[in-house]
């Protein structure tokens, strides 16, 4: 006979933007999120016998994640997170575990006449702050945040050598490549045991996405890269040392290829090897790299 293995549901795609004014200052911070609910626990009658009286409406899910944003610190986005899942489990005895991520859009001050302005600000571009929260009332918090969407590119100082050659290859090697990618990181925290220990963390979680931030930049435009699997195993180890309560790092790239371009059937002008400045940016097919690198083995991501 058929039965339900495994059930979640809720509110996806929340859109919120909280401004802070401070009163003595007149600077303002502000925070723009999307917000996904999920919510599992006995609610499989809801499927089997279309028994409504063990669904939470996830429209009263989006309204709890208004008022919790009102309530409450929206940042750093990680006790955020923490703070609905644990509202959902506390609340409801029939909800067992409450999946919350937030995606953080990255506003910068705008710098006007050599100054930040208090109240202006601009998007940088279409990067991403990510968290995902798995808040259980047997397992404690689980979380893992990460940044998402970070285009870079560097027009030296990669490589692509050495590697396997049969009778499908047409790649040539080289020694000197564009490398490009879009960043996706993330990292796995320890099991935080209740809310009270992740607001304690709370200093600790800027510290850390900055801390990634800076060493996925620092090691993509320094590293003499031999391939991307090598130089983003180098990221995760730096990240690793330099955030002890993280258990687990991933990435996953992508390889934006930019191809020379032979010119040579005009005038036989020359733009291939040294002297290739002309390229042209390939959309798709791509080469896509992960990784995941665990600080004690441990093999289960959120």
């Amino acid at each position: 006979m058929p039965s339900i293995t495994a059930a979640r549901y809720g509110k996806d795609n929340v859109r919120l933007f909280k401004a802070h004014r401070d009163p003595k200052t007149g600077v303002h911070s502000i925070t723009e999120t999307v917000v996904c609910v999920l919510l599992e626990g006995d609610i499989e009658t809801s499927y089997t016998r279309a028994d409504n009286s063990v669904v939470v409406a996830t429209d009263s899910m989006k309204n709890t994640v208004f008022i919790l944003a009102k309530q409450h610190p929206v940042t750093p986005p990680e006790l955020f997170a923490a703070t609905v899942g644990a509202h959902f489990v506390d609340t409801y005895a029939h909800i067992h575990v409450a999946n919350v991520r937030i995606v953080t859009t990255r506003w910068a001050r705008m710098q006007v006449d050599g100054r930040p302005h208090p109240h202006s600000f601009v998007k940088e571009g279409e990067e991403k702050r990510t968290v995902t929260a798995r808040v259980s009332r047997r397992g404690g918090l689980a979380i893992n945040s990460g940044i998402a969407d970070l285009t870079v590119l560097k027009s030296t100082g990669s490589a692509f050598h050495g590697f396997v050659r049969d009778e499908f290859t047409t790649l040539p090697e080289t020694w000197d490549r564009i490398m490009s990618t879009d960043v996706d990181a993330s990292w796995d925290w320890k099991v935080f045991p209740d809310l009270a220990a992740v607001r304690a963390a709370a200093p600790r979680f800027d510290a850390a996405h900055e801390a990634a931030r800076a060493i996925t930049f620092k090691r993509f435009a320094d590293d003499n890269s031999a391939s991307v699997q090598a130089t983003m195993y180098k990221m995760s180890e730096d990240i690793l040392a330099a955030v002890p309560e993280v258990n687990k790092v991933y990435y996953s790239l992508p390889n934006k290829h930019y191809f020379e371009l032979d010119l040579s059937w005009h005038k036989g002008i020359k733009n291939t090897g040294k002297d290739a400045e002309v390229y042209v940016p390939q959309s798709n097919p791509n080469g896509l790299i992960k990784v995941e690198v665990s600080r004690d083995g441990h093999s289960s991501k959120l």
